[in-house]
C-alpha cells in the first residue's frame, strides 16, 4: 500500500478491543494479489472483487509522511488507516504490514487488520462472540498464503489451512517436521541455504527472504516460492521461534526464465549471415534449454532464393538444414542433414504451416499419424520414448521461410504453452535472421555476379604490357564492395590502366561502380588526357550523388554526400615508354623497375571524386621495359594490424624482384600483405611493360603540298615491303592516300605521317589543327566528302585524339595471319 490515512500507534495509545481480524496480500505494483474472507465481510466485498485492484482505492485518505517513508524503505510498520466500507461508511482499522522481498529484487506486503469495538459495545465473550485468539486462527487459516509457526530449532508447530492444500497432507501430519521438509517427498530444494536463513534470523532477528523451489508432485508441477523467515519473540523481548510465510511466484519465475532465453538466444543465433549456420544456432539454444531434441526445416525453395507462400494444399519440398539432440549424433533423426522430405496438409507440421502459427501435440497425436506415413519416424519415436512435439512455422516478412521441429525424451514433462509461447518467440527472431541471410545472400551474389561482369576477364592480353589482377571481396558482412580495376586498348598502340574504390559496400556501391567503370570506359575511348578525364568523372559522381529519385519521392535512405569514389588513370605509350597519370583520393602506385629499385611514385594527390570543384594534376614517369607496375585499392594496404607506412613497405619488397612470373608476384602480394579476415574489398592489378623499338615505328614528316599524296604512298609501300607486309599494300595506300588528302585539306601544317607495326598495322596522321573530323553523307554529284567513309570501311577502327600540338587522325588494319606481327 502506498496511500492512506494513518495514525502511528505510540506508547500511549489506547487499544480497543478488536472486533474482527482480515488479512490481504498487496503486489509490488500496489494491487490485490490476494484477500482473506474476514478482510472481504469487513469491508463488504467478496474476495474476488477486490483481487486485482488497487490497494489504495480501499483507503479513505492519504497515508502520513512517516509511514510514507517506511513504506518506500520497505520496512514494517503498523498504525491505524481508514478505508471505505462497499456500502459508503468508512471503518478504522489497526494495520500491520511486513515487507516479503523476492530474489528479483520485488517487494510484497502482508498485511493483517483489526477493527476496534466501537465504544459502548460489550466485551466479546459478553456478546457470545469468538475470543481474539480465535478470530486470530480464523484469519490464519483463511489466508490464502500458506504460512506456518516453527520454533528455534526449526520443527513445524503449527500451519494454516493454505499449507495443508499446498502440500496436499493434512495440517497435522506436517507438524513435528523441519522447515522445508513435510515427509511426503516434497522437499524443498536447496535445504542448505534454508538452514542458514534459520540461523541468520535467530542470530540476527532481522526478517530474511529467499527463493525456494518444490517438485510439486500434488500438484501441477514444479513451484517456485518466495519464502520469508520471520522472528517470533516473548514479552521479553527474546526470540522464541520462527513464523514462515510463502508467496507462489512459480509464473513470475517461469517469465524471468523466458526473458533469460531471448536475451542468451540474442547472443548467439545470428552470428553471421550464414542460413545453415544460423539454423544450427536456433536448434543449439533449443536443446540447451527446453527440447531434447530439434530439427530446423527450410523451405528447399527458401535456400534456391525463392520466395513461396505456404499453400495448405500442395506439398512443400523441406530440406534438414540443422539438427541439435542431448544424444549424441542426434540418433533420433530419419532424415539427414541436406536431406530432402515432404510433409502431408493433415500431418502436425502440415497443421502449424496452414494455421501460421505454433501447435503443440502429445504423443498419441503424433504416433497417429506418423504410424500411417512414416514407419521410420514412428520406429524412433517409440524408441526414443518421444511423448511432446511441437511444430512452429518460421515466417518473416510475409514469407514462410521453413518449420522448426521440438521433441521430449529425456524430460518426463510435456511440452506446455509456456514452452510453446517461448519457442514461438526463439522462431520468429529465428526466421528474421534467416530471412536477413537469404536476402544478403541474393544482394552479395548479384553484387558479385555485377562486379564480375564488368572486370575485365584475366586472360585479357595486351601488346602494349603483361597483365595480372586479382579481386577480393571482403570477409565482413558488409556485402560486396565497390573495387574496380581495368585495361583499356587506347590508340596508337597504348593502353589505359584504371583502378578504382565506390565509398560503400552493397548493391548500391556495385551499381555505382558498374556506371563510373563505364564512364571511363567511354571518355577513354575520346581520348582525354588523365587530367581531364578524372574532371568529367568527378562531374559525373557530383550529378549521381545529387540526383533525385526518379519517383520523386523523400527517400530517407539517401542523403547527399554518399556518394563517392577514388581513382587512379594511366596511359601507358609503349612507343615513347612515357606513363602520364592521375589520381583522385587513390593510393600512390608502386613502380619495380629490372634493375631491381623498388619506389612508390610521387603522382600528384588530388581530391576524392565527388568533392567537385578541385583540379587534378598529371604525373608523367619514364618506365624502362620490363618494368612492373602496381596499381591497387587501399583494402591492400590499410588493415587494423599495422598502419600504411609499413603496408607500403610490404608491397615493394614483394615487388622487389620484376622478373618473376606476375601470377607468382600477384600471390606473394596477397600473401604478404593481407590479414586472414578482410574487412574490405581488395583490387591488385599488375603490369610489365614492353616496347616498341624503332624497327617497327617509323615517322615522316610531309611537306603541305598536294603532291605530297603520292609520296606519302610511295613511302608506305617501302616500308611495307621492308616488314614483309606487301598484301597489306593496297588497302593501307588507299587509307593513307585518304588521311593525308584530309590532313592536307581541312589541316594545318606540319603534317605528320607515322606506321605502328604491333598486332595490327596501325596508320596515323597529325597536324596542327584541332578540328575534329566527322563522316557525312555525300551526294552523288559531289566530288569528294567520302574519304573517312572509305577509311572507316577498310580499318578495324579508327578514330581522331587531341593532342598538346593539335589532333591524330588513325586506323588500325588487320594483318592477316600469314603476315608477320609483332
Amino acid at each position: 500500500m502506498a496511500k492512506g490515512s494513518a495514525i502511528p500507534e505510540g506508547p500511549h495509545s489506547t487499544r480497543r478491543e478488536p472486533a474482527a481480524e482480515a488479512a490481504a496480500v498487496v503486489g509490488p505494483r500496489g494491487v490485490v494479489i490476494a484477500l482473506s474472507t474476514g478482510a472481504g465481510r469487513l469491508l463488504g466485498y467478496e474476495p474476488a472483487e477486490v483481487v486485482g485492484r488497487k490497494a489504495t482505492d480501499l483507503l479513505a485518505g492519504p497515508l502520513p509522511e512517516a509511514v510514507r517513508r517506511d513504506c518506500a524503505g520497505r520496512e514494517s510498520w503498523s498504525g491505524r488507516v481508514t478505508v471505505c466500507h462497499r456500502d459508503g461508511h468508512t471503518l478504522s482499522l489497526t494495520l500491520q504490514a511486513h515487507p516479503l522481498h523476492s530474489t528479483a529484487g520485488d517487494t510484497y506486503w502482508s498485511l493483517t487488520a483489526v477493527a476496534p469495538r466501537p465504544p459502548g459495545t460489550a466485551p466479546a465473550e459478553d456478546r457470545g462472540e469468538p475470543d481474539a485468539a480465535l478470530l486470530k486462527q480464523w484469519a490464519l487459516d483463511q489466508l490464502p498464503l500458506p504460512m506456518a509457526l516453527y520454533d528455534r530449532r526449526g520443527v513445524r508447530l503449527e500451519v494454516n489451512a493454505a499449507m495443508g492444500r499446498e502440500t496436499g497432507r493434512p495440517a497435522h501430519e506436517l507438524l513435528g517436521w523441519p522447515i522445508g521438509e513435510s515427509g511426503s517427498g516434497d522437499t524443498l530444494q536447496g535445504l542448505p541455504r534454508i538452514s542458514e536463513a534459520v540461523s541468520e534470523v535467530l542470530r540476527t532477528g532481522n526478517a530474511v527472504t529467499f527463493e525456494a523451489h518444490s517438485p510439486g508432485s500434488h500438484g501441477p508441477g514444479p513451484r517456485v516460492w518466495l519464502m520469508s523467515l520471520y522472528p517470533v519473540r516473548d514479552t521479553a523481548g527474546q526470540i522464541c521461534g520462527l513464523s514462515a510465510a510463502a508467496v507462489d511466484t512459480t509464473e513470475q519465475f517461469r517469465a524471468r526464465q523466458r526473458l533469460a532465453v531471448l536475451t542468451e538466444a540474442g547472443l548467439r543465433i545470428g552470428t553471421t549471415l550464414d542460413l545453415s549456420r544460423t539454423a544450427d544456432e536456433l536448434a543449439a539454444v533449443s536443446t540447451d534449454h527446453f527440447a531434447d531434441f530439434a530439427v530446423v526445416d527450410l523451405l528447399d525453395s527458401v535456400l534456391r532464393d525463392e520466395e513461396t507462400v505456404a499453400d495448405p494444399h500442395s506439398l512443400l519440398v523441406f530440406r534438414r538444414t540443422a539438427q541439435r539432440s542431448v544424444l549424441p549424433g542426434c540418433p533420433e533423426s530419419v532424415v539427414p542433414l541436406g536431406g530432402t522430405y515432404t510433409y502431408p496438409e493433415d500431418s502436425p507440421p502440415g497443421h502449424a504451416l496452414a494455421a501460421g502459427r505454433g501447435a503443440l501435440h502429445r504423443a498419441k497425436d503424433i504416433l497417429q499419424w506418423w504410424e500411417t506415413s512414416s514407419p521410420e519416424r514412428t520406429g524412433s519415436l517409440r524408441t526414443y520414448g518421444i511423448h511432446s512435439l511441437m511444430a512452429v512455422p518460421l515466417r518473416a516478412r510475409g514469407v514462410t521461410l521453413g518449420l522448426a521441429l521440438f521433441f521430449r525424451h529425456r524430460n518426463p514433462a510435456p511440452f506446455e504453452e509456456d514452452d510453446l509461447l517461448l519457442a514461438e518467440e526463439l522462431g520468429a527472431r529465428a526466421a528474421v535472421l534467416v530471412d536477413n541471410a537469404r536476402r544478403y545472400g541474393r544482394e552479395h551474389a548479384t553484387a558479385l555476379a555485377l562486379q564480375r561482369s564488368i572486370l575485365p576477364h584475366p586472360a585479357l592480353h595486351h601488346p602494349a604490357v603483361e597483365i595480372a589482377s586479382r579481386y577480393l571481396p571482403s570477409h565482413a558482412g558488409a556485402g560486396v564492395g565497390g573495387d574496380w580495376f581495368d585495361v583499356i586498348p587506347l590508340s596508337g598502340a597504348r593502353v589505359a590502366l584504371v583502378v578504382g574504390d565506390v565509398v560503400g559496400h552493397g548493391i548500391r556501391a556495385s551499381a555505382t561502380m558498374g556506371r563510373l567503370s563505364t564512364a571511363v570506359r567511354t571518355l577513354a575511348d575520346v581520348d582525354l588526357a588523365p587530367d581531364e578525364l578524372l574532371t568529367h568523372l568527378d562531374d559525373l559522381v557530383l550529378r549521381l550523388d545529387r540526383k533525385e529519385p526518379a519517383d520523386g519521392a523523400d527517400h530517407p535512405g539517401h542523403s547527399p554526400g554518399e556518394v563517392g569514389a577514388s581513382c587512379l588513370y594511366a596511359v601507358y605509350d609503349p612507343v615513347s615508354r612515357r606513363c602520364a597519370m592521375a589520381r583522385a583520393g587513390h593510393p600512390q602506385p608502386a613502380l619495380a623497375t629490372p634493375d631491381g629499385e623498388v619506389r612508390l611514385l610521387d603522382v600528384p594527390a588530388g581530391p576524392p571524386l565527388g568533392l567537385g570543384g578541385l583540379p587534378f594534376e598529371v604525373g608523367e614517369f619514364d618506365l624502362p621495359e620490363g618494368s612492373v607496375l602496381a596499381l591497387y585499392t587501399d583494402g591492400l594496404i590499410e588493415s587494423p594490424a599495422r598502419d600504411a607506412d609499413e603496408a607500403c613497405d610490404l608491397l615493394c619488397a614483394a615487388l622487389a624482384d620484376p622478373p618473376r612470373p606476375l601470377e607468382e608476384t600477384c600471390e606473394r602480394v596477397l600473401r604478404d600483405l593481407l590479414p586472414e579476415a578482410r574487412t574490405d574489398d581488395v583490387a591488385l592489378l599488375l603490369t610489365r611493360t614492353r616496347a616498341l623499338g624503332a624497327d617497327r615505328v617509323v615517322t615522316w614528316e610531309l611537306p603541305a603540298e598536294p603532291s605530297v599524296v603520292a609520296l606519302a604512298r610511295e613511302l608506305v609501300c617501302e616500308r611495307l615491303a621492308a616488314w614483309h607486309l606487301e598484301e597489306a599494300a593496297f588497302v593501307t595506300e588507299l587509307v593513307v592516300s585518304e588521311l593525308v588528302t584530309n590532313a592536307l585539306r581541312y589541316g594545318s601544317p606540319p603534317v605528320h605521317l607515322r606506321l605502328i607495326r604491333d598486332t595490327a598495322l596501325i596508320c596515323e596522321i597529325s597536324d596542327a589543327s584541332s578540328t575534329a573530323p566527322h563522316l557525312r553523307r555525300a551526294r552523288l554529284s559531289d566530288e569528294g566528302g567520302r574519304g573517312l567513309l572509305i577509311v572507316a570501311q577498310l580499318s578495324e577502327r579508327w578514330g581522331s585524339r587531341h593532342t598538346r600540338s593539335g589532333k591524330t587522325i588513325w586506323a588500325e588494319l588487320a594483318l592477316t595471319p600469314n603476315e608477320p606481327t609483332a
